[in-house]
């Protein structure tokens, strides 16, 4: 079989990237023969000019369109793997898909189908309005980009393509990486039995756990938090927590976005900044747990796995993918909290910061549903059923 990956990248290099590399990997590794059509958004908001063709392009891109004619009559694939369209290649491209009668899956990153931001985020917490209302017009009433000319464009072009319907009648499959994702495309009208749940993988060491022990050695020296550091991470929560128990050290890792989130910092909260490699996996592996207090949804929080391949726990805000993926009962692999919470974080903090035993077990818990339900081969085995799906109707 061959695939055509689609994507329009982000300008600097993202998470989707990121995930788009690993699918091409993942159909690779199943057989597949994979074909790219890739454009860039590099450059675009350094001129009005580039804007507005951003504006223009996101509704109707004739070159998208074009470009995505002349794969298809060059590749000639078997199935289009669609990620993100915005802006040059646009929705109206999925037209000509269609018309070849080439079947398409689409990788569910984030609400962009149903939020014009695609972030389900106003004002640094959850917003479903334009789900609520079954229009896009909220983007605009609440300049959701803080920006009158993308919020108009970002809402036009979700508008247009739900009007269109070039989503409801070209797309064969919606690949969501969450469950809360596919909720969510159903109460938005998108059929159910097209809306399919594979989340992202994470690859793992697969050496026998024995091999791994090194995380048996101590139960970890600090409360860990790994992302960007702003408003919408919780960061200020987190600090918060901190400030009210300052016998527990605690150490953020990741670009500050936000310089008056750490202004008089606590002297327990250590900024690690942006680390990789090397430093990243000790960061990880001399962690008691994590932490996350994220004020929206997500998408689906990759930090959570990258915990879990250290065999650690996470504690995370009982909204989104986060309650999914963390889990409660008998079967969770961290401790949920009531979101924007600053109390009900410190409590979940403090509770197993002080039974580091069970802090251990989940870690051990963690890793194993890691295992169980994200690793590469378990998702490309979906993957692979996916596909068969679609040759095999």
């Amino acid at each position: 079989m061959k695939i055509l990956l689609v994507h329009n990248e982000y300008g600097k290099y993202s998470g989707e990237e990121a995930v788009v590399d690993k699918m091409a990997g993942i159909f690779s590794g199943l057989g597949h023969e994979v074909a790219q059509l890739r454009m860039s958004t590099a450059g675009l908001r350094d001129s009005a000019t580039g804007k507005m063709r951003g504006f223009l392009a996101g509704i109707h891109s004739p070159g998208g369109v074009r470009a995505m004619r002349e794969a298809i009559e060059r590749e000639r694939p078997d199935v289009v793997n669609v990620h993100n369209l915005y802006p040059f290649i646009s929705p109206a491209s999925l037209r000509e898909c269609r018309k070849a009668g080439v079947p398409v899956v689409m990788t569910i990153h984030n609400f962009r189908l149903i939020c014009p931001t695609g972030l389900f985020m106003r004002d640094g917490g959850p917003c479903e309005l334009c789900l609520q209302k079954g229009h896009e017009w909220g983007c605009v009433r609440h300049n959701c980009e803080h920006s009158l000319l993308k919020s108009v464009g970002y809402a036009a072009r979700n508008a247009v393509a739900r009007i269109r319907r070039h989503y409801a009648d070209c797309v064969d499959r919606f690949a969501c990486i969450t469950d809360f994702q596919r909720v969510k495309l159903a109460a938005a009208g998108f059929p159910a039995e097209r809306l399919v749940l594979i989340p992202n993988p994470m690859d793992i060491d697969n050496s026998k756990p024995e091999a791994n022990a090194q995380a048996d050695k101590s139960y970890g020296n600090y409360v860990a938090f790994c992302g960007r550091i702003s408003k919408e991470k919780g960061i200020d929560l987190i600090i918060e927590a901190a400030r009210r128990n300052p016998d527990i050290p605690f150490r953020l890792a990741g670009a500050v976005a936000d310089n008056n989130l750490v202004d008089n910092l606590p002297e327990n909260v250590i900024i690690a900044g942006y680390l990789s490699g090397r430093e990243l996996e000790d960061f990880y592996r001399n962690a008691r747990f994590m932490v996350m207090a994220s004020r929206w949804y997500e998408g689906f929080p990759m930090a959570i796995l990258e915990a879990a391949r250290h065999r650690k726990a996470t504690i995370g805000p009982d909204h989104g993918g986060f309650t999914e993926i963390i889990g409660k009962g008998d079967s969770r692999i961290g401790s949920l909290f009531t979101p924007g919470d600053a109390d009900s974080l410190e409590k979940e903090i403090r509770s197993l910061w002080n039974d580091p035993l069970l802090a251990r077990s989940l870690g051990e818990a963690a890793n194993a549903k890691l295992r169980r339900e994200y690793s590469t081969s378990v998702i490309a085995s979906k993957w692979a059923s996916l596909l068969d799906s679609l040759s095999n109707p």
